[in-house]
């Protein structure tokens, strides 16, 4: 298989449903079996995780009740990457692929991520997750932050961002005084958005 279409393919979704979707003529005990060698290799290939420059901070202007990560990850591999990177002292809720029946680009992980802090919060994203899944995982009413890595600005506009950032270096988030609501600030806004 092509790596770099592989690898494009998969982003932001299981890895179970990729390889169901790359290997569709194999037998659920193929599926099984490579999705548990994929997860070991993952676990195992830490050594070039690292947190976006200002994740932590801005992570931690987040009150911790508020703090929801929602990954595509199994969550053993979610804690593992979230240790290398730094920042699990500072998650307060995880919501992995364990945690769900519809992997993204469903709104079903966002939707819980959202409950389970019980948030009104914009919903964040990182640009790992493909240009089309992240137009179908907008809810209505959310705001949308994108993270320039793998997209390019007018992909990102096209589905939706009302932000775009190099990193998290570039948002500063501040708690309203008296309440759970936080206001946000970003150098790069997408002058179109309200």
């Amino acid at each position: 298989m092509d790596p770099v279409y592989v690898t494009a393919f998969a982003h932001g979704r299981t890895s179970r449903a990729s390889i169901k979707d790359l290997l569709p003529h194999e037998s659920p005990e193929v599926h099984l079996e490579e999705d548990l060698w994929m997860l070991r290799a993952e676990i195992e290939d830490i050594a070039d995780v690292v947190a976006l420059p200002g994740a932590r901070e801005l992570l931690a202007a987040v009150p911790s009740a508020q703090r929801v990560v929602v990954t595509s990850a199994a969550r053993n591999l979610a804690e593992v990457r979230l240790h290398a990177a730094g920042v699990w002292d500072l998650v307060h809720h995880l919501v992995t692929s364990s945690d769900i029946q519809n992997g993204k680009p469903h709104p079903e992980p966002y939707l819980k991520g959202a409950a389970t802090c019980s948030s009104h919060l914009p919903i964040a994203w990182s640009s790992k997750t493909p240009p089309p899944a992240r137009a179908q995982a907008k809810l209505p009413g959310a705001r949308v932050l994108a993270v320039r890595t793998t997209s390019t600005d007018a992909e990102l506009l096209a589905v939706g961002a009302d932000w775009i950032a190099n990193d998290c270096a570039f948002l500063r988030c501040t708690l309203i005084p008296g309440s759970d609501q936080l206001t946000s600030n970003s150098r790069q806004r997408n002058p179109s958005a309200t």
